[in-house]
């Protein structure tokens, strides 16, 4: 088989192996990602020799384990830096960080899930799941929410599809039905909650950050636990997350967000 197709595949397979490396969070030996693995013994082995030799991976021959490389590192941070709302947020995120000295967290979409690009630890430091560069759920997170409902319907109702919607506790929503519901209250209301619906104990009020024509670029949120305030309490802060994240938006028109009708401009480098 020849042409494009046989190349995207081979490059999917590899950037597979990458992330079932990273995901075991720690180095690996070969015969672990064997053993979780869909290739073949001489496949995988192909693919972990290549990704070894173009510094996508690391090898350690005292301990005989895999790692990412620092090639990847390279890659993430240009990305960080070019990409994400990250660089721009930075100075709003620790400035509402200290005055409120609770979680606050910048998430985008990723591929009808949340990554979190960037966080601030409240001043006493909760243990949770989300950190910066992780994945996780957009149909239990606040900051998924948030950004899920303002979408316009069509790019919605593919996202919600995706969505595994198993239960993480007794809160979480566990279908597309309820899930619509909520998110047209929270579209309502103009910000999200989380309301213990992916940790037990950890609750959230997220809200978009939106371009001038309402294009979703990501979400802010401020978190706490139940032992240290109410909800109520917590929504309490949702105008001064607001206010952060609309001077998050407008800084990035004219980073690398602008809307489609508008210039493309590039922010100017920082010195």
């Amino acid at each position: 088989m020849t042409g494009g197709g046989t190349a995207d595949g081979t490059v999917g397979k590899a950037l597979a192996v990458l992330d079932q490396v990273a995901a075991f969070g720690r180095p690996v030996r070969f015969g672990e990602l064997l053993a979780a693995s869909p290739f073949p013994k001489a496949t995988l082995y192909r693919f972990v020799q290549t990704l070894t030799s173009q510094g996508m991976l690391a090898f350690d021959p005292e301990r005989q384990t895999y790692a990412p490389g620092l090639r990847l590192v390279r890659l993430a941070h240009a990305a960080w830096e070019q990409s994400a709302l990250a660089p721009i947020a930075r100075d709003h995120l620790d400035a509402l960080s200290a005055e409120l000295g609770e979680t606050v967290h910048l998430a985008q979409l990723d591929n009808a899930q949340v990554l979190y690009v960037d966080k601030r630890n409240a001043a006493k430091p909760v243990e949770m799941f989300s950190q910066a560069g992780k994945v996780g759920p957009a149909y239990c997170t606040g900051v998924g929410k948030a950004m899920l409902a303002f979408l316009p319907d069509a790019e919605l109702a593919p996202i919600l599809d995706q969505q595994s919607y198993h239960a993480f506790t007794p809160h979480t929503l566990t279908s597309a039905a309820q899930l619509r519901t909520d998110l047209e209250e929270t579209r309502a209301r103009g910000y999200a909650l989380d309301r213990e619906e992916h940790e037990p104990g950890i609750i959230c009020v997220a809200l978009p950050i939106l371009s001038q024509t309402g294009r979703v670029l990501g979400a802010l949120s401020v978190t706490s636990t139940t032992t240290r305030m109410s909800l109520a309490e917590l929504e309490g802060h949702a105008p001064l997350i607001g206010q952060a994240a609309g001077r998050i938006a407008a800084e990035a028109e004219t980073w690398r967000f602008p809307d489609a009708t508008g210039p493309r401009l590039q922010h100017e480098t920082r010195a």
